[in-house]
């Protein structure tokens, strides 16, 4: 079915809900609300950027795992999984939406201190007890599975083999987007300069044109713009865009077998990706930077990256940079965990951000959520109260130690 170009002026002037933010969690929430039969009003996505330059999503390095220390971010994922597993069907059954794969090389956290061994073993055995296929493995054990680790200073890792590994993130915001438009949804190219608000209540949005837009409900989800989105209705956000670097090498003497998504303890992350290797860190000093910023500390291959390489994995000595990027990660400075659900003292303002760095793999339970709340009021599914805008206000963080 083919879709008229998106235009940069709403149709209408009222909706009965309107989403900042047209990117995966945006559509996310378009398309759980589009496709949800208990839900029949209208839904608004502006989108300032079309071409997504910018935006996380754009950047994402689409992966998703089990290996987190609180139940609730282990089930969200756990969903996750699910819905790509099911992804066709999950959107109607349409032939021509393309069935989403897997690649199950799973994490390797890497313990080279007691108390993070520690830590590893215990959320181990919780996470199995959630259903996860999480493995410890000794220092032996991953010298034998994993010859080309050097082992030398670590004393254990967990491994999940199964439900772990990265997928086409692209292709289902792609598709997420699509077919909700295919389902109602109108997606607009445009710019709010201001959310409408009087006493506990939003009224709607205003657009850069002037143009006043009546929303029943307004859905904050900006990203890396979230703080400042959430101040146009006299809010406040932890949320600051943050810069985290992506690398993508070959090696001059490729492993012999998948590498899996290995956590370093250095911070440095690295993985297989086809033919070569995706790795990644954040930057030492990690301050604030402009939503669209750009700029690449160099010196974070040749003084980080590259030594931590090459240290974990010997045959990573010798290896050529063939792509790099930096990206923004929406980063909640309370706790690094997502923030869903109305604010506090604003009953018809949802938030749907600050996802740290797990947002991809977060999207689909996020977006579900989203309908639900404005749908129902309430989670139905998979009860995410802990996320709440409540533990922002209260100063009392989600707790979470597997943060990448």
């Amino acid at each position: 079915m083919a879709l008229p170009p998106i235009s940069r002026t709403p149709a209408k002037t009222s909706y009965d809900v309107v989403i900042i933010g047209g990117a995966v969690m945006g559509s996310s929430a378009a398309w759980f609300l589009s496709a949800n039969p208990d839900f029949n009003g209208s839904v608004l996505v502006i989108e300032k950027d079309p071409s997504y330059e910018f935006s996380s999503t754009a950047r994402t390095n689409s992966c998703i795992r089990q290996q987190f220390t609180n139940p609730l971010n282990v089930k969200i994922s756990q969903f996750g999984v699910e819905f790509l597993r099911a992804f066709r069907e999950r959107l109607g059954g349409d032939p021509e939406v393309p069935e989403i794969i897997l690649q199950e090389f799973g994490y390797m956290y890497l313990a080279n201190n007691p108390a993070t061994a520690e830590g590893l073993t215990a959320s181990q055995k919780q996470q199995a007890a959630l259903g996860a296929a999480t493995r410890v493995l000794t220092a032996d054990q991953l010298a034998a599975e994993y010859p080309f680790y050097n082992v030398k200073d670590i004393l254990l890792g967990c491994h999940n083999p199964r439900d772990e590994g990265y997928f086409d993130g692209a292709t289902m915001f792609d598709w997420w987007r699509r077919k909700a438009r295919q389902n109602g949804v109108e997606y607009v190219t445009a710019e709010v300069s201001g959310i409408n608000r009087t006493g506990d209540r939003v009224s709607g949005v205003t657009l850069a044109s002037g143009e006043t837009i009546t929303a029943g409900t307004v859905v904050n989800a900006a990203g890396p713009r979230a703080a400042a989105t959430a101040r146009m209705a006299g809010v406040d956000l932890p949320i600051e865009p943050r810069r985290r670097y992506t690398f993508v090498f070959a090696a001059e003497r490729p492993l012999e077998r998948d590498l899996p998504l290995t956590i370093d303890p250095t911070g440095v992350h690295m993985r297989s990706d086809g033919q070569n290797y995706l790795c990644g860190c954040p930057p030492d000093d990690d301050p604030a930077v402009a939503f669209d910023g750009s700029e690449f500390d160099h010196s974070i291959w040749e003084e980080k990256v590259w030594p931590a390489l090459a240290n974990r994995i010997p045959a990573f000595e010798a290896i050529k940079v063939i792509n790099s990027w930096v990206g923004h990660y929406a980063y909640n400075v309370l706790d690094q965990n997502a923030i869903i659900g109305p604010h506090s003292e604003v009953a018809n303002l949802i938030f749907v951000n600050g996802f740290s760095g797990h947002g991809f793999q977060q999207s689909p339970a996020m977006g579900r959520g989203v309908s639900e709340l404005i749908t129902y009021g309430e989670f139905r599914e998979l009860d995410m109260t802990d996320l709440s805008y409540e533990r922002i206000a209260a100063g009392r963080p989600f707790v979470e130690r597997a943060i990448i």
